[in-house]
This record gives structure tokens, sequence and C-alpha cells, in this order.
């Protein structure tokens, strides 16, 4: 028996190839192009769900012969992401939004949404898949290990997963693109977007002014607080970066920490960003228990370490099987076991 699933199609290659995949396996598909209210660029272009982009997605749906449908959910993302936003970097810590839009829009308003539509799935353009096992359903990693996208979707309810699916699972990147050459989809070669959708091209301290947040110079210090220069705005600054002094041509500096009520940058040597764990709250399982050891990713592009962690309550401790590098408050570390992703949650500091 088919499926009646709702596709999340933004336009790009990625969803636009899912949508053809779900056709051709015989469901009954509907695409619906999701309107965040992001607003245009100087000369009309928007990151998400502008024009080009809403009448890219309205193309392929016509070819494939599917409805298509634009729905805004412009309150749901200033609820749910502008506001935490702008509230975690207030604090100096560096937030992942696309994380939040995932648990709380893609696959929380929107999937509530068309289930109470009648429809059974959701599916996306994501690299991940999704297994069952044991009667449940459990997220995994996908074949195309470079794209994989899970480290996005840790958030996402557990109890949502056996309404998802993930059309992409067992593809490589460039497959993905073949199938859309060959089908004559007519975003075929475009680029994808690895930017935030909301973040102007003037970047991070423009879109704080914007909301009126002052991003005004302080103080790079050192470890014990001796005063070394001056920065442009801790919101413009995060763990790892490199801090570039004026006139200074000694070894290179890196930011090790934010001290946002005094508005002070702490630097320090590269070998000061390694450190042997971290604390993280929020936590989302997608898993009964943790087992003692696993593999932790602390951001996106890291390859993951082998690791303990413990659970206590809502607070997870990882400890390093070696030191890590750039820890950052704010990202996200998400745990796996082999290709299953076990869940994860906020990083809250940094244990040395």
């Amino acid at each position: 028996m088919k499926d009646k699933v709702v596709i999340a199609i933004s336009g790009g290659v990625d969803s636009s190839v899912a949508a053809l995949l779900l056709k051709e396996q015989g469901h009954e598909v509907v695409g619906i192009t999701m309107c965040l209210g992001v607003a245009a660029e100087e000369g009309g272009h928007t990151k998400c769900c502008g024009p080009r982009e809403i009448e890219d997605a309205r193309r392929v749906c016509q070819l494939l012969e599917i409805p298509h449908y634009v729905m805004d959910f412009s309150g749901d993302l200033e609820e749910h992401i502008v506001r935490p936003f702008i509230d975690e970097y207030a604090q100096g810590r560096t937030p992942n939004p696309c994380v939040a839009c995932n648990r709380f829009i893609k696959f929380g308003t929107l999937l509530d949404k068309v289930a109470a539509l009648g429809f059974d799935f959701i599916a996306t353009g994501h690299y991940a898949k999704i297994e069952g096992t044991g009667g449940r359903s459990i997220l995994a990693r996908s074949r195309e290990s470079r794209k994989d996208q899970t480290y996005f979707l840790h958030a996402v309810r557990r109890e949502t997963l056996g309404r998802i699916r993930f059309p992409l699972a067992e593809l490589m990147k460039e497959e993905v693109r073949q199938i859309a050459r060959k089908h004559r989809l007519p975003v075929s070669d475009k680029q994808e977007s690895q930017d935030i959708c909301f973040i102007p091209d003037e970047g991070y301290g423009a879109f704080l002014r914007s909301r009126s947040i002052e991003v005004k110079p302080g103080e790079f210090v050192d470890k014990k607080g001796n005063v070394l220069g001056k920065h442009r705005g801790f919101a413009l600054y995060t763990m790892g970066q490199r801090a570039r002094l004026g006139g200074w041509s000694g070894e290179p500096f890196y930011v090790l920490g934010i001290d946002a009520r005094k508005n002070r940058v702490i630097i320090g040597e590269k070998a000061d960003l390694m450190a042997p764990g971290l604390a993280a709250e929020r936590m989302n399982l997608l898993v009964d228990n943790l087992p003692e050891r696993c593999v932790a990713k602390i951001r996106y592009a890291h390859r993951g370490a082998a690791c303990r962690v413990a659970l206590d309550g809502d607070l997870l401790r990882v400890v390093f099987d070696e030191p890590q590098e750039a820890i950052t408050p704010g990202q996200y570390v998400v745990l796996y076991d082999g290709g299953i992703v076990l869940g994860g949650g906020v990083i809250r500091e940094v244990l040395n």
C-alpha cells in the first residue's frame, strides 16, 4: 500500500530528487515549500524561500505532476530560532540554529500540520537514514559520509522518527545530481547553500545590530586577565578563531573563551584550545540507554572522537580518550555508536 507523503521542497537539487524518487515509488506526494519570512538582500535575493527558490520548487513539482504549496513559518522561525539565537550570542555562546530548525519547524510544526491533514509521512532531502529495530525507529548515518547530516538531525523528537522518510539515504551526492540530470530537473546543477538563512552577507554583526543588539569593542585578555589589545565586539568571535592583534608579530593567538558580562575575549596559544572533556545540557536521547563508550562529534565538521560518557539527569559528561580542540559552549555534542545516532545536547562548559 502506497503512502501519502509531504516532501519539504526547497528548490534545491536534493529535495527535488527526493520528491522524484517518492513519485517513482508510487506514493501520493505533495510538495510544500516553507517560507520563513527572511528579508531579501539588496538585489532581491534571499537564502531561502525567495522568489527564485519558490519558482524552482514550483517548476520541479509541475514537472513531476505533484501539487505544490507554500506555507508561512515566519512566526515559528522568530520564536524558536531567531530569539534563542540572539539570547545565546548575548551570553557569549555560539549557537547552531539549523539543529533547532529541524527540531521545532521541519520535524515539529510542519510535521504536526501535515499529520493533521491526513498525510502519513514527511520527507526531506537530508542525507540521513531511518532504520527500524525492535518495532522502533532509529536515526542512522547515510551512505554519503561526506554529506551526512545526522549531526543537524539529532535533536528531532524520538517519537517522530517513525513518520519521517529520507529518500536519499543510500545515494551519494553525485548520484543525486546524475538522477536530476537524467530526468532533466531544472535544478540539476544548482549550487547548494551553506549559510544560515537569516544571517545577511554582511555577517553576524550586521544581523545583531539590526535587532538593536549593541556590538561594541572591548578587550582581548589572556588567561590571567592581562589586557593584550582591543576586539571589535565579542559576538564576532568564536572558540578556536584566530585573534588578530594590530601590530603583533609573535606567535598567533586564538580565541579561548568569551566573557560576555565584561565584554572580553580571552585569547591564548593554539595548545590552550585543547581540552579533555565537556558537560552538555538539554539532552535529546534517541535510544533507551547510553553505552559507557561511544564516539562524540563536537561540531558538524568534526570527525568524531572516542570517549566515555555518563548521564546524570539532564546533564551529560563526556571525557575524550584524547584532548579535543576548540570545544565550544553553545554548539552541540552528538553521540554515535557505529552508524547509529544515540542523541546529543548543547555544550554547556568545557572540562579542563
